[in-house]
């Protein structure tokens, strides 16, 4: 692998650029193409204002450097040469990464690798008609990328060990944090527990059990604070004197109590409405973009304090 080896994104939106400021900061010449030209034209406005927003909390120190590997293309063919790795981050549907999966398939050089940024749907799915499949494998991140470095990565029943490798070297190379799963799964590892967390929550949610704001709070205030720098694993091995076994045997019997409780189950609509109502009261649908960029500028900082204090990647 190259030291700084050219990378291309496919896909300039929410998750596509994050994911071109990921590699740029780490030295890659990046090429990144959108057939949709207000997102286009929306991207460097954001790289650049993002790019400050990482030097301003330390995260870069030449905002101008990584800005200037960024190069956004015309064409899909031009973003694909000599890349050696791409990320694609178009709309997740099955069709649609279909269609841009075959795209990257024909103009792709012959030792390329493509990641895919599906946030559930495996690559099984969508890569199965493509000739070089056997380099195509997910590569799942967290939104936004470039402030949340883990991403996942499950290869399809035909993938390449060896493109798996390669990615994760690559993956730990630019700053991210791989997770390798070692087959597919509806939803990979990331969504079914948070999904697992948000079912719990509607239905708490649904049954009355408390207010949006009071059930994000011990997410927000409680478990989220310790699960910032620690899992599941580690902080129930560190709850009980004698550590996980220790914690299995004294409440155990309880989780499996809760669970036995449950049935799985959709999202009820008027639940999902009433949801809405109160999340627009407390926050304006005016004002989601800001509370979105609040967000990022929190995460900066919270990444940055880890990775002052040796808790980052």
């Amino acid at each position: 692998m190259a030291a700084n080896p050219v990378t291309a994104i496919v896909g300039a939106g929410l998750v596509g650029s994050g994911w071109a400021l990921v590699f740029a900061r780490a030295g890659c010449q990046v090429q990144i193409f959108d057939p949709d030209e207000a997102t286009r034209s929306r991207l460097l406005p954001w790289v650049r204002q993002s790019a400050d927003e990482l030097q301003t909390v330390g995260l870069i120190t030449e905002a101008d450097a990584v800005v200037a590997r960024i190069q956004l293309c015309d064409t899909l063919e031009e973003a694909l040469d000599g890349a050696a790795y791409v990320q694609e981050s178009v709309f997740e549907t099955v069709p649609t990464k279909t269609q841009a999966s075959l795209a990257i398939d024909a103009a792709m050089g012959p030792d390329t690798i493509v990641g895919s940024s599906s946030s559930g749907i495996p690559a099984s799915h969508f890569t199965s008609d493509c000739r070089n499949r056997e380099r195509f494998l997910i590569a799942h991140p967290v939104n936004p990328p470039h402030l949340v470095p883990v991403v996942e990565l499950v290869p399809a029943p035909w993938t390449d060990e060896n493109a798996v490798t390669w990615t994760r070297e690559l993956m730990d190379r630019v700053g991210q944090v791989p997770v390798q799963v070692t087959r597919e799964i509806d939803g990979f590892i990331l969504n079914r527990l948070q999904g697992a967390l948000l079912n719990e929550a509607w239905a708490l949610y649904d049954e009355g059990y408390a207010s949006l704001a009071d059930i994000d709070a011990t997410i927000s205030h409680g478990l989220g604070l310790r699960w910032s720098f620690m899992g599941p694993f580690e902080t129930i091995d560190l709850n009980a004197p004698e550590g996980i076994a220790d914690y299995s045997a004294r409440l155990g019997g309880m989780y499996h109590q809760m669970a036995m409780q449950r049935t799985a189950r959709a999202w009820p609509e008027k639940t999902v409405e009433r949801a809405q109502q109160e999340r627009r009261q407390a926050l304006a649908a005016a004002d989601l973009a800001g509370r979105r960029a609040w967000r990022d500028a929190m995460l900066a900082r919270l990444a940055a304090f880890k990775k002052a204090n040796g808790l980052g990647p």
